[in-house]
């Protein structure tokens, strides 16, 4: 008796960035964050962005197996995907709190050493 197996492929990728500018004693920073993940069924691709001070702006879209943006929830595709917004910042504070915090100790360190 011999068994037959079916594999699936799914595919991630990730890329993260963090920039920060110091414009006459005003800084300001910005990170972002790109999710992409593939299988049988399509693409689902999820976007976050955040401003040093601001809630966290996180945005998913999917396409299918074709590449066209699927609308959530009407189980079809449209070409005028209707978006939405999330607030994360909640979920957010504490991290958003030290990652604030560690940056400020970069730039003390990077002014007191130069």
């Amino acid at each position: 008796m011999s068994q037959q197996s079916s594999s699936t492929f799914t595919s991630s990728s990730y890329s993260y960035s963090s920039s920060s500018s110091n414009n006459d004693g005003q800084t300001s920073s910005q990170r972002t964050f790109q999710q992409s993940r593939t299988d049988p069924s399509g693409t689902t691709v999820t976007q976050a962005a955040q401003n040093m001070g601001e809630p966290v702006v996180q945005e998913t879209r999917r396409y299918d197996t074709q590449g066209r943006e699927m609308l959530e929830g009407a189980g079809g595709v449209t070409g005028d995907p209707q978006r939405r917004i999330e607030d994360v910042s909640d979920e957010q504070a504490e991290k958003d709190r030290l990652y604030e915090e560690r940056m400020e100790d970069e730039y003390a360190k990077r002014e007191g050493g130069a």
